[in-house]
């Protein structure tokens, strides 16, 4: 039970001073479930209402985002995290600007990638300290985006609601190496298995492979 607005990210397991642990983006807090009692190890207050980005992580660092009525961001260091976090230095980093609403942040290479609120406007952070040494990075082709990026090989895959796939290079400055249309309506992320790509559309499910 909890005294709090609805909100709609996927809650992600990750694994902290050797056990897992569940953690849920939350409007009045980002929280670590236990994974085999369901207590509260950490929570952190500082995110939006209405959350719907899912939190992403990586080398124990955590990074959750919202951007309901004000933007927020969070980075939190996860080994030893205990009681409120708010204030204290497992917080590594937080911003407030440019951060997500619908779209899910992407970690790749050490850097984060996310885009604002839902619009194509790509920003690029480096994980470990939140600096952002180039961009924002507008995208052409591209319109509203709910699918979160996705990474790959040093590439970055976003989608946009008319079913457009832009292909980034994942550099300092994302240059495009390809864009790829498809006749249909695209609201879920892409996932990636092995060398295919998977596209669910309106009314198909997609697979992109080399012949």
């Amino acid at each position: 039970a909890r005294d709090e607005a609805t909100s709609w990210a996927t809650p992600i397991i990750v694994e902290v001073d050797g056990k897992p642990q569940v953690v849920v983006s939350g409007s009045t807090a980002l929280r670590g479930y236990d994974l085999a009692t369901g207590k509260i190890p950490w929570s952190c207050s500082g995110l939006s209402n209405n959350v719907v980005a899912s939190p992403v992580a990586s080398d124990g660092i955590l990074i959750a985002g919202s951007s309901y009525v004000r933007q927020a961001m969070l980075a939190i260091r996860l080994s030893g995290a205990k009681g409120n976090l708010a204030g204290s230095d497992h917080v590594l980093w937080s911003r407030h600007q440019r951060t997500p609403y619908v779209p899910s942040p992407v970690l790749h290479r050490g850097h984060a990638y996310f885009l604002r609120h839902y619009q194509a406007i790509l920003s690029r952070l480096e994980i470990q300290t939140g600096k952002e040494p180039t961009g924002p990075f507008r995208i052409p082709e591209l319109l509203n985006l709910y699918a979160s990026p996705v990474a790959a090989a040093g590439r970055i895959y976003l989608t946009d609601q008319q079913g457009v796939t832009v292909v980034l290079d994942a550099g300092t400055e994302p240059k495009i190496l390809g864009v790829n249309r498809l006749d249909e309506s695209i609201n879920a992320s892409a996932a990636i298995v092995g060398k295919e790509l998977f596209l669910r559309g309106a009314n198909h499910l997609y697979c992109i492979a080399e012949e």
